[in-house]
């Protein structure tokens, strides 16, 4: 792992944890765990017993565990039933995609802060703890880790939002971004428009509102698997996250040319996925 950088599951002083005192904690969680973890799921079962290993493993289990399962035809169901020393709760019943299925989550989310985690992520057994920890320290309104995407770790707080995107300020929204969850209040549900990067959409709203803070830490909190639709499907990804760099910056011949330069990068991807009716 890259020197420098702290992994998760490496376990802090018993005293003190890295960003605060557990009494601290206590106070600010009030009547619900200050973390609600919500997930998406449809034919999930292979991927699922990862997660829930995760889960149990976490260093601080006072956690929510929400899923929204899209009806799924495998056994998911039967493992999230299997599942109650961890999960909190779970719908299985038809759905418009990812993120109406992340916004049916997000209504029913009773603590202060949510985190998404896709059925094939997993999280480092101090995550919770030190997500927990970084909340209370700082009472930002994002808390942004790093994660490891396929061996390699990755930065929250990368800086040129005009080149990067969502990704100036998180790792992945999915594993390492906690959000508040009264954000949505103000700033509404995912969209609907940006049917792969909806997430990136939220996020950078966010970021360029006044008066929201965002806490920035390099703790690893876990792996995310990148095998979604925005990697599958690498046009669309770049056609949304190109539309959303347009609704949210000011540089729009500067933003029709890093498209262009991204569509070129990765054009020969492009037509091998064409070729092959886009099953990439």
């Amino acid at each position: 792992m890259t020197s420098g950088l702290l992994a998760a599951n490496r376990e802090p002083a018993p005293e003190a944890t890295a960003f605060g005192a557990k009494d601290d904690k206590q106070e600010v969680r009030g009547a619900h765990p200050l973390i609600t973890i919500i997930t998406a799921t449809y034919n999930a079962a292979e991927q699922l017993p990862g997660l829930i290993a995760s889960l149990r493993q976490q260093t601080d289990r006072e956690f929510e565990w929400i899923v929204v399962d899209g009806a799924s035809s495998d056994s998911t169901v039967d493992i999230l039933r299997a599942s109650s020393d961890v999960l909190t709760r779970f719908i299985s019943e038809p759905d418009f995609g990812f993120y109406h299925a992340l916004n049916k989550a997000i209504a029913s989310v009773k603590s202060k802060y949510y985190l998404v985690l896709g059925a094939d992520d997993r999280l480092y057994p101090n995550a919770i703890r030190l997500f927990c920890d970084a909340a209370v320290a700082s009472g930002a309104d994002i808390v942004a880790f790093a994660v490891d995407v396929n061996g390699k770790v990755v930065l929250s707080r990368k800086g040129q939002p005009w080149r990067r995107g969502a990704s100036a300020y998180i790792s992945q929204h999915s594993v390492g971004t906690l959000i508040r969850t009264a954000l949505h209040q103000r700033f509404g549900a995912y969209s609907n428009q940006f049917p792969v990067a909806a997430d990136s959409y939220f996020i950078k709203t966010v970021m360029a509102a006044p008066g929201v803070k965002a806490e920035f830490s390099n703790f690893v909190a876990g792996s995310f698997a990148d095998g979604g639709i925005s990697s599958k499907d690498l046009l669309l990804a770049l056609t949304d996250l190109y539309r959303i760099q347009m609704a949210t910056e000011k540089t729009p011949i500067l933003q029709t040319a890093l498209f262009a330069w991204n569509v070129i990068k990765n054009f020969p991807y492009l037509a091998r996925c064409a070729k092959n009716n886009w099953r990439c």
